[in-house]
């Protein structure tokens, strides 16, 4: 199915990456149910910007009967099953090395808190999503993740714990959802240039990551949607379970 023919789920839309991702299926026609959570003026700035393809609908990924109301009035809407969800929501977390929590006082509140947001709202947005998706016998879920398992350079335990999940998730789930048509991936960035979640970084770690890199650039969310839209294109029909790591050649194994 191409992107055009597609109602997209981007979560997380309103801010940072997620509205990078937004803008960039959008630019490639989809219909567009941008999520937020609690940026309400944001949202409704950048559906607005989008016009009528595009609605936002507020909803606590963590929470499965927001998630489930907000799939249906978005199915309502369109009139159409979602067929991609791209889960991008980040739960309060920042990208701030300093102020992280060291292993002798990080605690499991804080691990959970990243399992909540990653691994839980996956699920229940595949899970609102699923049905629609085996009506069409096409589906296309793309799950954000980070070069931090290959790369640790800075360890945010619980940030890079909650995303491992959410990679073994996306492998267990293309096993069994590929028999529907659906496809399960995952494009793993590292530190882009600039988020909200990374607007905290000291400038001498971009400096770093960018002179460590091949094309000795930091990777933008403009760039890293660009690599979302192959998971959601004809072109990657027979790719699912697997894991891009889109960050300018940092990682390279």
């Amino acid at each position: 199915m191409q992107i055009s023919s597609q109602l997209v789920l981007v979560t997380g839309a309103a801010r940072g990456l997620g509205q990078s991702l937004a803008r960039a299926f959008a630019g490639e026609g989809a219909q567009l149910l941008i999520n937020y959570h609690r940026s309400h003026d944001a949202a409704q700035a950048l559906a607005a910007e989008l016009g009528p393809q595009a609605l936002a609908i507020a909803a606590d990924v963590r929470d499965p009967a927001q998630v489930q109301a907000m799939v249906a009035k978005a199915e309502q809407h369109f009139g159409r099953p979602v067929s991609t969800v791209v889960n991008n929501a980040l739960v309060d977390f920042s990208f701030n090395g300093d102020a992280r929590p060291k292993p002798d006082r990080i605690d499991w509140q804080a691990f959970n808190a990243q399992f909540e947001g990653s691994v839980r709202g996956a699920l229940n947005t595949v899970q609102a999503a699923l049905p629609g998706m085996r009506t069409q016998k096409f589906g296309r879920v793309i799950n954000v993740g980070t070069n931090l398992f290959q790369n640790p350079v800075v360890p945010y335990h619980d940030y890079t714990a909650g995303k491992a999940a959410l990679l073994s998730l996306t492998r267990t789930l293309a096993g069994d959802l590929g028999p529907d048509g659906i496809t399960v991936n995952m494009v793993s960035g590292g530190l882009l240039r600039t988020t909200d979640a990374s607007a905290a970084t000291p400038e001498a770690v971009f400096d770093y990551i960018a002179a460590n890199t091949p094309l000795r650039s930091v990777t933008t969310p403009d760039e890293f949607a660009d690599a979302a839209l192959f998971f959601a294109s004809p072109w990657s029909r027979a790719v699912t379970g697997q894991n891009l790591v889109v960050d300018g050649g940092l990682v390279r194994d």
